[in-house]
């Protein structure tokens, strides 16, 4: 079982037209949920010069933010771009764990998407890999 800050890492990288179908067939167990806010806006990306450890701003990267609540519990989502309907998905998904709503679904999907990335990431590493020039050799 993940953590909850490893869970809305998977949730913000997941495929959204699977989050979005996972998070339909929650809604109904969730009880009245109130939209705290739906939003998108530039957040600054900070990134650190590796040679001098200073950081700085790389630059702004366009996001969706959600917040909504059943009661007292709360779920939030943010996720790269303009897909706020994703990011209601993935608020919807954490207020599901919160609640203790479909825990063992939950768990399941977060499971699956966080294989997934693990494959997509080796592929693109690879990828990157096999363009590395080797300075020793010229």
């Amino acid at each position: 079982m993940i953590d909850h800050g490893q869970m809305l890492s998977v949730l913000a990288r997941a495929d959204a037209a699977r989050l979005k179908t996972f998070a339909e067939t929650l809604i109904a167990d969730l009880g009245e949920i109130e939209v705290r806010h739906s939003r998108t806006g530039l957040v600054m990306l900070p990134m650190r010069d590796t040679a001098g450890g200073t950081a700085f701003h790389l630059g702004e990267v366009l996001m969706s933010e959600a917040h909504i609540s059943a009661g007292a519990v709360e779920g939030y989502g943010m996720r790269r771009g303009r897909d706020l309907e994703a990011a209601m998905a993935m608020a919807l998904v954490d207020l599901a764990v919160a609640k203790g709503v479909a825990l063992a679904e939950c768990h399941s999907f977060c499971a699956q998407e966080a294989a997934s990335q693990a494959r997509e990431d080796h592929d693109n590493l690879r990828r990157i890999e096999a363009t590395r020039v080797d300075m020793e050799t010229f």
